[in-house]
């Protein structure tokens, strides 16, 4: 059996590849040595000390528990925003990516309009403008919601263009097939378009997850008594003036979660991509029975 050939680029040659792994060694050698000034630059400052590290890392120090009993506060105020924010994105960009389907074109355009408008706008911005508009209205439902309102707008506007682009990459006939057995085209939408593009977007509509989720850490910046993750960690660096292993923590803690996401969006893939496999089988399967039968 023949090596498979190259299709986009040529096999490298023994030059090439000798020049790669030559490079690839002084590349980490350089890493190495960066990560070796790096230390020594943080043990000549008192950074790696255990004065600094106790609270975080060792349980026998006094602080230990307090620190991580506030840091776990955080972290269930943290993922409650994205909790929250997420059901709530789900559901409106569903609707409006059906609508935008669904509305004749003049009716489009102030939808249009407005996704545009709030995809244009950063997230600090769209939050503050929450902020402010409540505020002014005489309207206080707490800094928590004030996040999760903002960070709503952003990203139903997002999942939205996930859901309009799930839904036109949809076979045509399809919505041919359900308005000639007499369905209306709200219920073609309900009954054939949206389950088959929430299966289909369902790993990228996870993947926003994480994206919530690290946008959360912004609510810590522009408001006030949150009770965040990155709230308690300004805190505790105040008070244990130890700023670089705080937030070093706290990030881990979200590169944790991050990738425990990730791991969760591939699982989902993976199930979807077993389950219309053995769909697709059984349907062949049922089709040679019938067949051998009628024989």
């Amino acid at each position: 059996m023949s090596a498979p050939t190259a299709v986009l680029f040529d096999a490298p040659g023994p030059v090439a590849r000798r020049r790669t792994r030559i490079g690839s060694i002084v590349a980490a050698v350089v890493l190495a040595a960066v990560v070796v000034v790096v230390l020594l630059r943080l043990q000549a400052q008192g950074q790696l000390s255990a004065q600094k590290w106790g609270p975080l890392l060792d349980p026998t120090n006094s602080d230990f528990s307090p620190v991580w009993r506030l840091l776990l506060q955080g972290l269930s105020v943290t993922l409650r925003v994205a909790f929250f924010a997420v059901i709530a994105s789900v559901v409106l960009g569903l609707v409006i990516g059906a609508l935008r389907v669904l509305l004749p074109t003049p009716a489009r355009v102030p939808l249009i309009a407005l996704v545009e408008l709030l995809r244009g706008l950063p997230v600090v911005v769209t939050i503050l403008f929450v902020d402010v508009l409540l505020r002014t209205l005489g309207i206080h439902p707490g800094s928590m919601w004030v996040l999760v309102v903002g960070l709503t707008l952003y990203n139903c506007v997002i999942i939205s263009e996930i859901v309009r682009a799930g839904i036109q990459s949809l076979p045509r006939g399809q919505v041919e097939a359900g308005l000639a057995i007499g369905l209306t085209p709200v219920q073609v939408m309900q009954q054939v378009q949206l389950p088959q593009a929430v299966r289909a977007m369902l790993p990228a509509l996870i993947s926003q997850l994480v994206v919530v989720l690290k946008d959360t850490a912004l609510g810590s910046v522009v408001l006030v008594s949150l009770g965040d993750l990155g709230e308690i960690a300004n805190r505790l660096r105040q008070v244990l003036d130890n700023s670089l292993q705080t937030y070093l923590v706290v990030g881990l803690i979200f590169v944790v979660i991050n990738l425990l996401l990730e791991l969760l969006a591939r699982w989902v893939q993976r199930r979807l991509s077993t389950g219309r496999r053995t769909t697709a089988t059984v349907s062949v399967d049922k089709g040679s029975q019938v067949t051998g039968g009628l024989a």
